[in-house]
């Protein structure tokens, strides 16, 4: 048998990774066998046992005292209840570490080695939980711990050199590279170290870019998505670079998969390019309101496939981008902000149009958000079967605040107004002839 082959050299390795682990499991038996790690064991559960009451105490005492200081900085209070919910922990890895500390100075090492390290354990997960809130994403968070945890616990109990041997060893080549589950590791390591990094320095720029005034809402979206397309995907290349895998293999596979991509996700490459067009061109932004079909609301947010619309009634419509491009959109507030509105109605021919005239535009200047700089007008359009008709056309700047409530206004405006000045607007009628001689008539008569 060829010794020299990879294949017959990783099954050696597993050989010598499975004997030592069983050597290991050995040794710690029998050192469980021993009175003083019996002692050791009942010690620490005691431990346990005196912070878990310690816990159930000091708890709910600092769960009355974060919440009587809600005004307190945010930092502050989120950094009391890790506190509060890691309470256990805290003071058990605090007596545990006295408690070695003591019997290290009045016994041998030999009867204290497991609380030592049950001591540095637990000071390395406690480290571990705390640090890793920091990453916001659940799913990288929930890998960062428990893979720090593992490390944490390979390195105190000394087992890290043959376990990375062990993941070395489980191992196929392609091509001139080999690829094994110990690059596998750093490779995660190293990606989720750098996407940490790139999402610090993408929430600090998008910080900064969003209190630049100096740049459109649209164009900072735009800024934004570029600069985590960019950090995000260095981060990518400069994490698997980094652990030694070549990419200019995944070349062809990558153009292939990239065809077929490009026919199955037409639509999803068609709204993220239409995304990107109505950036550039500032069609429309947050904040704008938008008609279009039956839906009417304003700009909630732009997000790559799609916009938030936000109606009046509180409904959120997530309209694709290439709706919004090949479709007709009204954008109330594109250049400017001023919206004109209409409304009709009709007076009795009795009464005088001047004088209506001049009380329709009194009637509507009366409203709050009904412009005076751009005053109302009032015109006739038309002469219907029982009514003068009028068109009255007014400003307002706040189309976000809705559009039927001001017209609404408007028309109780109108009504007092023409109540008070004896104005009335007439409604259809309908009159009923009985024939002479029929029946209804005789019937009348009688």
């Amino acid at each position: 048998m060829d010794q020299t082959d990879p294949q017959n050299v990783s099954l050696q390795t597993l050989q010598q990774v499975v004997d030592f682990l069983t050597a290991e499991a050995l040794a710690l038996w029998a050192e469980a066998l021993r009175p003083w790690t019996t002692y050791q064991i009942l010690i620490a559960l005691g431990v346990f046992a005196v912070a878990w009451l310690g816990a159930a105490v000091l708890g709910p005492r600092l769960n009355d005292w974060l919440r009587s200081h809600e005004n307190a900085p945010r930092w502050r209070l989120r950094v009391g209840l890790m506190v509060q919910r890691r309470m256990r922990m805290i003071l058990f890895v605090v007596l545990i570490w006295i408690t070695y500390l003591v019997m290290k100075e009045f016994t041998w090492a030999s009867r204290s080695f497991l609380l030592r390290v049950l001591a540095n354990l637990t000071t390395a997960w406690l480290f571990i939980a705390f640090a890793t809130r920091l990453i916001q994403n659940p799913l990288l968070r929930f890998i960062a711990r428990y893979g720090a945890w593992t490390w944490a616990t390979l390195s105190v109990l000394g087992w890290t050199e043959e376990v990375q041997v062990w993941l070395d060893a489980v191992a196929f080549t392609m091509g001139e590279t080999r690829y094994s589950l110990w690059l596998l590791v750093k490779a995660v390591v190293m990606l989720m170290v750098m996407l940490g990094a790139a999402r610090l320095l993408a929430g600090a720029s998008a910080a900064s870019i969003k209190r630049n005034e100096d740049i459109s809402p649209s164009m900072q979206v735009l800024a934004v998505k570029v600069l985590q397309v960019i950090l995000f995907g260095t981060a990518f290349f400069v994490a698997v670079r980094s652990v030694g895998v070549d990419l200019t293999g995944l070349a062809v596979l990558s153009g292939a998969i990239g065809v077929g991509l490009g026919f199955g996700l037409q639509k999803v490459v068609s709204n993220l390019v239409s995304g990107i067009i109505i950036l550039l061109d500032k069609s429309i932004k947050p904040g704008d309101v938008i008609s279009l079909g039956a839906t009417f609301g304003w700009i909630n947010a732009l997000g790559a496939r799609y916009v938030s619309v936000v109606t009046r009634d509180g409904k959120e419509y997530l309209i694709p981008n290439e709706d919004l491009i090949t479709g007709q959109v009204v954008n109330w507030s594109h250049s400017n902000e001023f919206v004109r509105l209409d409304i009709h109605f009709g007076t009795a021919y009795g009464d005088d149009p001047h004088k209506v005239r001049k009380i329709a535009v009194e009637a509507a200047k009366s409203v709050d958000r009904v412009l005076t700089f751009k005053p109302p007008v009032c015109h006739i359009t038309g002469f219907g079967d029982s009514s003068v008709d009028y068109i009255l056309r007014f400003w307002i700047r706040d189309p976000t605040q809705g559009l039927t409530n001001i017209r609404g206004n408007v028309f109780l405006a109108l009504w007092d107004a023409f109540q008070e000045n004896g104005i009335s607007i007439p409604f259809p009628q309908r009159e009923v002839t009985m024939l002479q001689g029929s029946e209804l008539m005789t019937k009348a008569l009688d």
